[in-house]
């Protein structure tokens, strides 16, 4: 079936791009990062990977309940992408509360896509 490819190839073409490590150096070099902070942002990283595999084995898998279900899924996923991009500058600028903020959003985005991911077609 035509729709099945098309599927197929978008989830390869997100495997590759949701794939793709995001790395962000010290904005000013005069004031490097605290350990805390770039650790509290490498472990939502960490999460955000892991709520991927578990969509990408769901999608890859046909277990997830629907088309509008799958769509959900994928903006949490890239919105939980976006803000690990703004916690590492954040990071990067010692400001702990939005680093704190960010990766608790981050924690919240993730979370739904792996509930979701686990959600059985009825």
């Amino acid at each position: 079936m035509i729709p099945d490819k098309i599927c197929l190839r978008g989830l390869a073409l997100i495997a590759l791009l949701g794939a793709a490590p995001l790395q962000a150096g010290s904005i000013d070099p005069a004031k490097p990062p605290q350990p805390e902070r770039v650790q509290a942002v490498h472990e939502a990283e960490q999460d955000v990977d892991r709520a991927w595999e578990v969509y990408h084995r769901a999608a890859l898998g046909g277990t997830v309940a629907s088309p509008a279900l799958q769509a959900d899924i994928e903006e949490h996923l890239h919105k939980a992408r976006s803000l690990i991009t703004q916690a590492h500058e954040a990071a990067a600028q010692g400001d702990s509360r939005a680093v704190n903020r960010l990766v608790s959003q981050v924690k919240a985005h993730t979370s739904k896509a792996i509930e979701e991911s686990k959600e059985q077609k009825k």
